[in-house]
């Protein structure tokens, strides 16, 4: 069983938001692969089943991720391998792609919260959003929603993420990175 796990914050205000790209893959690897709700509410998120893959979405807000991430792999006794976290990155440019097991939080509160509770010894999908100019305004950028320029790249870029996603399940993190990490384009 592996457990895909979207990092964002619940709710119609922030579904367009920078810190809920993690919710969007989801969705659309709940969609492409027709998953059921298998939700419970000790599960403190919202929890889909296709086959033997797992799709969650922590309805916990970001900085108590871990929470969710905790109740679904010990009641499904899921191996820290065997979990792959989607989340924005404000360390790597916007449309950049990156793939990572274990290592630090990078000042993300969800990877904090996941790694406090869990361990940080688990794959990383991490997607690229860019950066505001100072760093004061971390919170509000990854808050703000995503413009429209940005919008259009992030519809070739979900299916791009959501094929690297389901990779995990035949293939080691080396080759995935060797075929789907992306980097920023050159202007």
């Amino acid at each position: 069983m592996t457990l895909f796990v979207g990092l964002g914050n619940p709710g119609h205000t922030y579904e367009n938001n920078r810190h809920n790209v993690g919710f969007r893959v989801i969705d659309a690897l709940a969609s492409a692969l027709d998953a059921q709700d298998i939700s419970k509410s000790s599960f403190f998120g919202t929890l889909l089943k296709s086959n033997d893959i797992l799709l969650l979405k922590p309805t916990t807000y970001m900085n108590l991720s871990g929470k969710s991430v905790q109740a679904v792999a010990n009641f499904y006794k899921i191996e820290m391998d065997d979990i792959v976290v989607i989340h924005d990155d404000i360390d790597i440019p916007f449309g950049t792609l990156r793939f990572k097991k274990g290592g630090g939080d990078g000042g993300h509160n969800g990877l904090k919260s996941i790694d406090s509770l869990c361990s940080k010894e688990y794959n990383r999908v991490r997607i690229g959003v860019g950066k505001p100019q100072h760093s004061s305004e971390v919170a509000s950028y990854v808050l703000s929603d995503f413009d429209a320029n940005e919008e259009q790249e992030l519809k070739t870029l979900l299916p791009h993420i959501q094929k690297a996603c389901l990779e995990f399940k035949k293939s080691p993190l080396d080759t995935i990175r060797t075929h789907y990490t992306l980097k920023q384009k050159e202007e």
